[in-house]
């Protein structure tokens, strides 16, 4: 086998075609890579117009999150400031409150000793009374038992005699007028000494 000759025109003729099967194949891929970038491009833009959706509600909600933060943010700066004016304002008062009332628990509690001190002593005191009046009393109710005794062993005996003496009168006359015969002996009766 023999190599055909080749000459200028047919070199040149083979690297045309050579040239324009490439520029052909060089066109066929670039269309393919062309029609590709397109769908890559259309679900890409479809992705990201899903994307937009989901995320610009986000969004919004996250503006007026912090919108609503920055509002509470200065509302509590606000109320810092003012709890520490508060504060600064009422320290003093609360300082001098809790010195005048550690002036008062001292204090009451020297007068809780000293009244306890007094009340210890006019107890005392009024036990001592109560003796002296029980016994002042006592005394009293012994002299009046006395008295009355006496009384009683005074009186009783002249009333006794006169009682004595009236039964006797009175036996003298009922005997007396009566009949003879029932006249009855008077019995001297038992003194009661």
């Amino acid at each position: 086998m023999q190599l055909p000759k080749l000459d200028n025109e047919t070199i040149l003729l083979a690297f045309a075609v050579v040239t324009g099967l490439a520029v052909l194949l060089q066109t066929i891929l670039l269309l393919v890579i062309s029609v590709a970038v397109r769908k890559a491009a259309s679900a890409i833009r479809e992705e990201i117009q899903d994307l937009r959706s989901s995320i610009t509600p986000v969004l919004f909600d996250t503006r007026d999150l912090l919108t609503n933060a920055q509002t509470s943010l200065a509302n509590a700066q606000e109320f810092l400031t003012n709890t520490q004016v508060f504060f600064n304002r009422v320290a003093p008062k609360v300082e001098t409150a809790t010195t005048d009332l550690v002036q008062i628990t001292h204090t009451l509690r020297l007068q809780s000793v000293e009244f306890q001190s007094s009340a210890t002593e006019i107890l005392e005191r009024v036990r001592r009374q109560s003796i002296r009046v029980d016994e002042m009393f006592s005394s009293l109710l012994n002299t009046v038992d006395r008295a009355g005794g006496f009384v009683v062993q005074s009186v009783s005996k002249p009333v006794q005699q006169v009682s004595g003496m009236l039964r006797a009168a009175k036996a003298i006359i009922d005997s007396l007028r009566g009949p003879l015969g029932q006249r009855r002996t008077i019995q001297p009766r038992e003194r009661l000494d």
